[in-house]
Formats: structure tokens, sequence, C-alpha cells
């Protein structure tokens, strides 16, 4: 492990000062490389089929948000609204009250949810619903937190299935996630041929995937915020993003067991952090808390020719939450699969608790900082993360400084847990061959690793904008394969639950 470390840091410092020699032609090269494929995944994820019908509805529909919608929608019907009725007993499980030493896996149940939350909650819980309001106005957070309320059901489904498909390699470790589920799910249903497509598609959406929304979107917004508050390190740039991944380095090395138990340290206290300071702003501005949920609501249902009317504040909001929460994406069922249990309904109850946190609690109290504090009406056009940092520093002009560490934490955390699924998703591909080329996996997990961490440092130093939006739509593009797999599926599921749910009343009852 200590030479894989030093081979992957020693290199860092080697492509990072090539990347900045070539400077602008090497930013201009990628970009143009990538936008013929970015042109064609836009014409399908974003595909507006109301408008190819003859539909007016004054904003772009596209076929990814309808798809997404969909299967949360249906999820939370044919399971019966066990995003719920099912809390009380989500929040059981992850304080230990079921666990027990003897069961497969090699994480706990708040690890697991604290490492899925960890890729989750990030920037996008500050740029990301900054977006959304100055796009749709207020009444955008009614329909984020709706969409989090059903995308609570989605996680449910899609966490369920990675535990009961994972896989116990030689060495103990736990491999699952939509591409196990999808392969083998699937073909105890008759249809290994397209299971087996169907999780190809998503393991390779998913390993360049995480290049993106996981990593340098990240890398980039943490550097560029640092430097925002201290100028002085602007010259720095370069060795901020070394560092940068280097710690992100000495986490992933440890795999999943060191990942977690970094997560499980650093998600709660970033967490607390960033909702007391929303907490301090809007309890400053708590004379305006009523007027803020009656804007939340009327801008909700009151249709507004400039933001798209009622369907175009809608689709904002729920657009949004997909970033976010990433319910239906598939990738929280890569973290989720490791825990430790023999039942794995036991880890969609944990997992559903993810969109509450994320977007229900978290999202919302962004939302609210920006609305109570009068900057949703945005004059100076301000974006992401400047929007939010403008409404904190009304309480004062030290409390973006207060808003940088949970920044930085929530930037670092997703990172390192989007290298895991990165890694276990390049495995799936490449770790048979790596197997029967060299008698190891773990040369195809080192090799993918150097190359997240070297774009780490990219990230952080170049605006790769083409790149960073190809990964992004990759992202949303696993809900495809992902959704599929889960609404062929969604009867084993409503089995396991409802077997599961006799069993626990049998235990009350002792």
């Amino acid at each position: 492990m200590r030479k894989s470390l030093l081979l992957l840091c020693g290199l860092l410092f080697i492509f990072p000062l090539f990347a900045q020699e070539t400077g602008t032609d090497f930013q201009g090269k990628l970009n143009n490389f990538f936008q013929p494929l970015l042109d064609f995944l836009d014409k399908i994820l974003f595909f507006d089929p109301f408008a190819a019908l003859g539909f007016e509805f004054g904003v772009k529909i596209p076929f990814i948000i309808i798809w997404l919608i969909f299967g949360a929608v249906f999820f939370t019907i044919y399971l019966r609204f066990i995003n719920l009725r099912g809390l009380k007993h989500a929040w059981e499980l992850v304080v230990g009250k079921y666990d027990k030493d003897g069961h497969e896996g090699e994480i706990s149940h708040f690890q697991a949810i604290s490492t899925a939350c960890a890729s989750t909650v990030g920037l996008g819980n500050i740029a990301g619903v900054a977006v959304a309001i100055a796009m749709g106005g207020p009444g955008a957070t009614f329909w984020l937190i709706i969409a989090g309320f059903l995308g609570m059901t989605t996680k449910f489904t899609e966490c369920t299935l990675g535990v009961k498909y994972r896989k116990l390699n030689p060495d103990n470790s736990v491999s699952g996630g939509p591409m196990y589920y999808l392969r083998d799910g699937l073909a105890k249903k008759g249809l290994k041929g397209i299971g087996k497509i169907l999780a190809l598609v998503f393991a390779v959406f998913a390993s360049i995937g995480a290049f993106g929304i996981g990593n340098m979107f990240q890398s980039n917004q943490l550097v560029a915020q640092t430097i925002l508050v201290f100028p002085a390190l602007g010259e720095y740039q370069l060795w901020i993003g070394i560092l940068v991944a280097v710690l992100v380095g000495v986490v992933i090395i440890g795999g999943i067991k060191g990942i977690a138990r970094v997560n499980d340290k650093l998600f709660p206290l970033m967490a607390i952090l960033y909702i007391v300071s929303c907490l301090v702003v809007i309890g400053v501005n708590y004379q305006h808390i009523g007027d803020a949920f009656m804007l939340i609501l009327k801008g909700a249902f009151t249709p507004d020719a400039a933001k798209g009317g009622f369907v175009g504040v809608m689709i904002i909001g729920f657009r949004r939450a997909a970033f976010s929460n990433e319910a239906g994406i598939g990738s929280a069922a890569i973290a989720h699969s490791t825990v430790k249990t023999q039942m794995p309904v036991t880890e969609g109850f944990v997992a559903l608790l993810e969109p509450f946190i994320d977007t229900v609690v978290i999202c919302t109290m962004t939302a609210l900082v920006i609305i109570v504090t009068g900057m949703y009406q945005n004059p100076s056009n301000l974006e992401g993360t400047q929007l939010t940092s403008a409404a904190f520093a009304t309480v004062s002009d030290w409390f973006p400084y207060l808003l940088l560490p949970a920044i930085i934490l929530f930037a670092f955390t997703t990172i390192i847990s989007w290298s895991y699924y990165g890694v276990k998703s390049f495995d799936f591909l490449a770790g048979g061959i790596s197997e029967k080329l060299f008698g190891k996996r773990i040369y195809a997990t080192r090799f993918y690793q150097l190359i997240f961490l070297l774009i780490t440092v990219v990230g952080s130093v170049l605006s790769l904008s083409n790149l960073v939006d190809f990964s992004d739509m990759l992202v949303l593009a696993m809900a495809v394969p992902n959704i599929i797999g889960l609404l062929i599926l969604a009867p084993e599921v409503k089995n396991e639950l409802k077997e599961y749910l006799i069993w626990i009343k049998t235990q009350k009852v002792k």
C-alpha cells in the first residue's frame, strides 16, 4: 500500500506541470475533443418529447428528468410510501439497534450512509440550490423538496438490490451496485443478454462520469472558493490542487474501509457546521421566515411566464434535486452494498434517509438562507456558490469565512466517495482483464486511482467546461439502465420488504 501511495503521489507532481505548461492549448484540445460527444448526449438525454409532440410549456422538459420523476413516483406508489412509514425504523438501523458483528460486509450502516451522503451532500447543496432559485425563483424550492421525498423510495429500491446481488471477493472485500443487480438480477428473469448490456453501459457511464460531478467540479470549486476568500493564494492554485489530490490519495488507497472511516467522522461534522451556520442566518432574519414560506408556496403554484410557468419551475426543482441527491442514478447502491448485514432490505431503509438529509434538510436550509436574506432577487446576477456566499455575508462580512470550511469538507468527501464508485465500476469492466494479464485485479484499481488523482489536480487549475458537462451527462445517463433494471426487479424488492416487516414484528413481540 505504501509503494502504491508513493507512486501515485510522485506522478501527481509530473502530469499537472505538463498540463500547466500547455495551458490554454491543452484545455482547448480537450474541449474540442468532447464537443461532438457532448452534442450527441445532449440530443438524447435532454430531448423534449412534449415539444416533439407539439405541446409548448414555455420550457424544455428533458427526457432524463421525466425518466427520473417517473421512476420515483412509480416506486413510491408501488411500495406504498415506504419513504414515509419507514423513517423511524431507518433511524433505528442507523444508530445500530440491529447491528451484529457476524454479518457479512465491510462497513456499518452508519458508515454506509455517511459515505453515500458524503457523495451527494456536496457543492450541489450550496451552488445547485442557488442555481435553482436564480432560474426558477423561490418556488423551485418546493419542487426540490417534493423530489427529495419521492427520491427516498428510489434509493430504498436500488440499495436493497445492491446488497441482495453483491459479490463477496476472495479477499473478503465486497463488490456491488447496479452493475451486479443488472447483470445477475436480470439473468434470473431470463434476460441474461439484456442484463449484461445494461450492466456494461452503466459501468462505462459511472467510470467516466465520476471524473466530472464527483471530481473536477468539486476540486475546481474548492480551489476557487479558497482563492476567493484568500486572494493571496491565487498564485498557488496548482499546489492547492496537488495538496487536495495527495490527501484524497491517502484516503482512497485504503479502499472502502478507509473512505468510510473518514466519512463517518467528516460527514456529521460538515453537516452540523453547515446547518448551524444556516440556522444562524435564518435566526437573524427570523421576521422574514413566514414570508419565505409564502414565497416558496406561491412561486411553486403560480404560473410565471419569465420562469417557464408552473411546469418550468417544477422541472427546475426536480432537475437540481436529481443532481443533488442522485436518487435513481444508482451510485449510492455501490457504497451501501458493502454494509454488514444479512438482510438486504435493512440497507434500503437506511438509504432512504439520504435524500431526506441531502435535499429535504440541507438543500432547504440553503434555500431559506437565500430567500430570507432577500438574495433570491439576485440583483448582482451572482452564480452558484457566490450567491449563497453573498447571502451569508448579509449577516457579517466574516461569515463567508465560516462557509469555506463547509465547502472544503463537502468537496473533499464527495471526491473520495466518487473515487470508490469509479473504481468499482472500472473494476467491473477491467478487473478480470487485469487478473488474466497480471494475476491481480488490483492493477486495474491502481490505474483508475492514478487517473482519478491526476484529474483532481487538472480540474483545480483548468476550466474544462465541455469535459465537465460531458461527465455530468454520463452521470445522468446512469439512470437510464439503472431504472430499467429497477422496474424489472421491483417485485423482488416488494417481496423482500413484506418478509422483513413480518420478521420485525416477531422481533418486537419477543
